[in-house]
């Protein structure tokens, strides 16, 4: 059975990524090009244990897809896989659910190393970048994040789609649920977010959107 994902746009990229970990894993490896057939992926196939992750595919602005995964799909390790080293996006994907972050210009046996930490438990940093992410960290972000992961995985695409601007009766629809369910999920998101409207819950994971 699969146990790791690959979800990268790039062919080629991911074929060299199915390499290095097939050499950790065994195969077989899934692939997905999109956000969404990440999701669909791990959906059908329950024995995952790890997604690696490129932070710029379809489907997935800034931090969204990897909030999605993470509210979705808890006890999948999400291991970052990206050209971007800014160290304040590292520290956020760290701070948003991330197990390890490996910048694509790192070498496969750094990744191989990182595959087999991640999949331990523990967290995982280039030695290049573990000190000065350190330093970088948002008590907001932290904070913010503590509140996402209370949220029902439901209850998390309700907040997404109120981010987008959707009704109660369009969320009800898209959900194939009652609009006073959504109404229900839409005063616990509230109440677990501490915003006071709407409004403040679409503003707050629009925050979420704009790290690229």
């Amino acid at each position: 059975m699969p146990r790791a994902v690959i979800a990268d746009d790039h062919p080629l990229f991911r074929s060299a990524l199915k390499q290095a970990v097939g050499t950790v894993l065994g195969e077989p490896i899934l692939e997905a090009a999109t956000l969404d057939q990440t999701l669909t992926c791990l959906a059908t196939h329950h024995d995952v244990e790890l997604v690696l992750l490129d932070l710029n595919m379809p489907g997935n602005q800034g931090l969204t897809g990897l909030t999605t995964l993470h509210s979705q799909y808890p006890d999948v390790q999400i291991l970052i896989v990206s050209a971007e080293e800014d160290p304040a996006i590292v520290r956020r994907t760290l701070d948003f659910g991330a197990s390890g972050y490996v910048p694509k210009s790192a070498p496969l046996e750094q990744l191989e190393q990182a595959i087999n930490q991640v999949l331990e438990g523990e967290a995982w940093l280039p030695d290049s970048l573990a000190a000065i992410v350190a330093k970088s960290g948002c008590e907001q972000d932290v904070d913010f994040a503590s509140r996402l992961e209370q949220l029902t995985p439901h209850q998390f695409k309700v907040l997404k789609m109120l981010a987008d601007g959707l009704l109660n009766k369009q969320i009800a629809y898209e959900m194939q649920v009652q609009e006073t369910t959504i109404k229900q999920h839409v005063s616990a998101i509230l109440r677990k977010l501490g915003v006071i409207n709407r409004t403040q819950a679409g503003v707050l994971f629009k925050q979420l959107m704009q790290d690229h």
